[in-house]
């Protein structure tokens, strides 16, 4: 992928993260939250962070030791 491509996917992909943390983090409290709902967007909180580590590794150079 073009530089600019992945620092724009990197973006959203961080946004989204970060507002799955908050509405997360907001229905951690309320008792009445659906549990099958709060899984689902853990898991995909964790797929959006795998992504994110995978496209920040991708960026870095294969430097040979």
């Amino acid at each position: 992928m073009e530089s600019q491509v992945v620092d724009q996917r990197l973006v959203s992909l961080r946004m989204e993260h970060r507002d799955l943390d908050d509405v997360i983090g907001k229905l951690v409290g309320d008792y009445d939250s659906d549990d099958i709902r709060m899984r689902r967007m853990k898991k995909r909180k964790l797929v959006l962070k795998d992504e994110i580590a995978m496209l920040e590794s991708n960026m870095l150079p294969n430097l040979i030791a």
